[in-house]
């Protein structure tokens, strides 16, 4: 039997290719984005298979209708994916509340929504997926990336102890951290305010994604048949790194953590209250 999908932020890069990979197996997907239009060509191309619905996930109070009238069209959801995201360069001092927290409705907030939102029909059928797509950047972060990092390490801190409470219940949680990839991530992202004293430190990370946009090594329609490859695996990992730069920043972070530990853990241990 085909799954039916939900995909946020359909319209582009992930999202995208996400939604033609799983059309190409044969599923049905519900497409949201905020702007109907850019959805047109998927749908004419797929009439069957390709829903669009119109999506602001942080539009909390809309959520839950969004998710009641597609179960009730389609009987279920089986595969959450939420992709719709944005970026942000600045150091953290540059930053403004107002801009990190409009990171934490887009990353944070709307994903939890989504996910509380399908979760009592998953329970119900006892089999589900949840992907969240997070970034190498939830692992580990860069001068520039704090407001970005920060969202993302959130949402795999969530996803991490979600994982561990749905799976008695046939529900599985994927986070995928991708690295580099050429989708439109770079080409819309917001900037703080520079000051001049973190351009040694943030100004490189500036300068990356003024010239990298449309240089970036990842394929996201390969992206894409990965997420696939895991879910339909029977093993699916909770984490999945995507991409060469992904994997070995990662590993190089945790192989830099794991030292680190080492290096101070006498004084670490000997914490505990003498008896």
């Amino acid at each position: 039997m085909s799954r039916v999908w939900l995909v946020t932020g359909a319209n582009s890069g992930f999202g995208r290719a996400i939604t033609e990979a799983a059309v190409a197996a044969g599923d049905v997907v519900v497409a949201t984005a905020r702007r109907l239009t850019a959805l047109d060509d998927l749908v004419a191309a797929h009439p069957t298979q390709v829903e669009a619905v119109h999506l602001d996930v942080t539009d909390t109070t809309a959520i839950d209708a969004a998710i009641r009238d597609a179960v009730s069209r389609h009987g279920r959801i089986d595969v959450l994916v939420n992709n719709a995201g944005r970026s942000h360069v600045g150091a953290f001092e540059e930053t403004t509340d107002t801009e990190l927290r409009s990171l934490f409705d887009v990353h944070v907030f709307g994903p939890a929504a989504l996910i509380r939102a399908v979760l009592p029909s998953m329970r119900a059928a006892k089999s589900g997926a949840i992907v969240q797509m997070s970034s190498m950047g939830g692992q580990m972060s860069f001068a520039g990336f704090s407001a970005y990092s920060a969202t993302k390490f959130a949402l795999e801190g969530l996803s991490e102890a979600l994982a561990a409470e749905v799976a008695p219940l046939g529900i599985k949680v994927l986070v995928v951290e991708p690295g580099a990839f050429r989708t439109g991530l770079f080409g819309g992202i917001s900037a703080s305010v520079e000051m001049a004293d973190y351009s040694d430190t943030v100004g490189p990370t500036r300068r990356m994604i003024e010239t990298g946009n449309g240089a970036q090594p990842g394929d996201p329609a390969k992206a894409a048949a990965a997420i696939l490859t895991a879910l339909d695996s029977g093993r699916a990992p909770l984490r999945l790194p995507l991409g060469d730069d992904a994997v070995d920043a990662i590993i190089s972070h945790v192989d830099g953590v794991r030292a680190e530990i080492a290096g101070w853990e006498k004084i670490a241990r000997a914490t505990a209250i003498d008896t």
